[in-house]
């Protein structure tokens, strides 16, 4: 099942997910419990409509281009910001897969050993 589009070099390529990407937005001089301004980046994150993944140090989320994870990771950013934090740093890792389709899922999958 097509899903999406993936737009890489004058040719389109029909997806399931190719994007796994993790967003971890840190604030700095908010103390050490940061835990009100985490909640608001995920929430960001789920709001935007992709799939999320919560982990300990930062969210995944699965998409099928380039636009989507930048627009959510920018609303998560500026949420956090919103809200009053001081500093804010967001990071970003992309995983663009150009071989064959992706979820969080099969990355899960792939790596769980017992």
């Amino acid at each position: 099942m097509v899903i999406g589009e993936h737009i890489c070099r004058d040719r389109v390529i029909p997806t399931i997910i190719l994007i796994v990407a993790e967003i971890s937005v840190s604030v700095l001089g908010e103390g050490s419990s940061i835990g009100r301004f985490v909640r608001i980046a995920v929430q960001a994150l789920k709001r935007s409509g992709l799939n999320t993944l919560p982990g300990p140090n930062g969210t995944s989320v699965e998409a099928t281009n380039i636009d989507e994870v930048l627009s959510a990771v920018k609303a998560a950013h500026m949420a956090v910001v919103d809200a009053g934090a001081k500093r804010v740093v967001t990071t970003l890792k992309i995983d663009d897969r150009q071989d064959k389709a992706a979820t969080l899922q099969t990355k899960l999958r792939a790596t769980n050993t017992t």
